[in-house]
């Protein structure tokens, strides 16, 4: 397959000597790809007959999007999604690599269901499908998963979701085998004794009667973890950060040296629990949307990099999951597709720069995954996305591609949209 795109605006990389990559772009008029590759930029080759040729003008070509954590809910969970639908969803959002939470059914704590979602996403070929390991068996918080069938199977980290480890004694040894292993752990920070609501613990929270998490539940786990972490020496990856106080112990700890990352989801961005005062069940999140103080301080993480990613945590559900009372609803939100968008809105009200975004999703994720930087560069893979910053719709329910369709963006007038994304030299996605 050979496609060559025609003009547009493209994201610096090493290659050009650019003085800050988060914020150059560079007009281009041709890039060629062959064979999954990027073959040549702006090079004269007359030989070159493209059996697909795609128009960039008004277009940002940035590098594929990676997201850290990406329910596809396939096996086991196919009402609420699957690795097809969840994938399709993700290429339309720009995203050319995902990792995938262990929360199947059943769990992804053995080498079986690892072939297997690797096989189903090999068959969708939307995406690439990175596989988070159980971190525990059956993410019960108490034994050990085998950790070296997990990294044979090509599991990238381990992750024990929102379930809490059973104690401080297990979390350790989790560590430490991870650490032998050399395997990453994403944790999301929580104290399950504190971790007893359904939305952040404040004057909203009390005013309309739904019980809340305060912010210690995330903090003082944060604490614990850190120091897991510096003692055993495990990279630590801090999963969906949304308290203040959890940056600056993050921004402490890597001032240390200590091999501690973290990232934000994006509506933690966004949405501070404001949103839930109308009991709109769409708002159920997890970690729940905090203050505006919470909110502001995670931002100020993402430009100063002490928060290395942002993730779409993607929770796709079925109607029913989001249609009882709030407290009786699960949590998660739909967002795969939306993250270019959800990004120019914050652009609007100057809240993080475009380029600080897709810096983010790209080399801050790499780095968290210790993969090759995504660049637009010769001799690179092209796994590429191409936006139009400018074009405008609303958001009909039937045209979201993901099989959940729990999000606050239905029915809104979105600004930017995917053209294209290629993944692995071919078309995986085009509006």
């Amino acid at each position: 397959m050979k496609i060559e795109i025609l003009n547009g605006k493209r994201l610096a990389c090493p290659a050009d000597n650019a003085k800050d990559m988060s914020t150059q772009w560079i007009d281009f008029e041709r890039i060629e790809i062959q064979n999954g590759m990027i073959k040549s930029i702006n090079q004269s080759n007359p030989a070159f007959k493209a059996d697909i040729s795609i128009d960039g003008t008004g277009c940002y070509i940035l590098p594929g999007l990676i997201d850290l954590n990406v329910s596809l809910r396939e096996p086991g969970y196919t009402a609420k999604g699957s690795i097809y639908s969840e994938t399709k969803a993700a290429a339309a959002g720009g995203v050319t690599t995902l990792c995938c939470t262990p929360e199947t059914k059943p769990i992804n704590d053995s080498k079986a269901v690892s072939k297997l979602i690797e096989e189903l996403a090999q068959e969708a070929a939307n995406c690439e499908v990175l596989p988070l390991g159980a971190l525990t068996q059956g993410l019960e918080g108490e034994q050990l998963s085998e950790y070296a069938s997990l990294k044979n199977a090509h599991c990238i980290a381990l992750s024990n979701g929102y379930h809490p480890i059973k104690n401080l004694a297990i979390s350790k040894r989790c560590f430490e085998y991870a650490k032998t292993h050399n395997l990453s752990v994403f944790i999301n920070a929580i104290e399950a004794s504190l971790h007893q609501g359904v939305m952040h613990e404040d004057e909203i929270s009390t005013t309309i009667g739904l019980q809340g998490i305060p912010d210690l539940a995330e903090t003082v786990a944060v604490s614990q973890l850190i120091k897991l972490a510096e003692a055993t020496g495990v990279h630590l990856h801090l999963s969906q950060l949304s308290t203040a106080d959890a940056v600056a112990q993050v921004k402490v700890a890597k001032e240390r040296g200590l091999r501690i990352t973290a990232d934000v989801a994006i509506q933690n961005l966004l949405y501070t629990d404001e949103k839930v005062a109308n009991f709109s069940s769409v708002f159920h999140c997890m970690p729940p949307l905090r203050s505006e103080a919470d909110r502001l301080a995670l931002l100020e993480g993402v430009k100063t990099r002490v928060i290395s990613a942002i993730t779409s945590a993607h929770q796709p559900h079925e109607a029913a999951a989001k249609q009882m009372p709030f407290a009786e609803t699960e949590a998660g939100m739909s967002s795969i597709e939306f993250l270019l968008p959800m990004a120019m809105k914050l652009e609007r009200e100057h809240d993080l720069l475009l380029t600080d975004f897709i810096s983010a999703m790209t080399q801050g994720a790499a780095e968290v995954l210790n993969i090759a930087l995504p660049q637009i560069a010769v001799g690179q893979k092209a796994n590429l996305c191409i936006f139009d910053p400018s074009t405008s719709y609303v958001l009909e329910r039937e045209n979201i591609q993901s099989t959940g369709k729990n999000t606050p963006l239905v029915g809104q007038t979105l600004t930017g949209c995917v053209k294209t994304t290629i993944f692995e030299g071919r078309v995986s996605y085009s509006s």
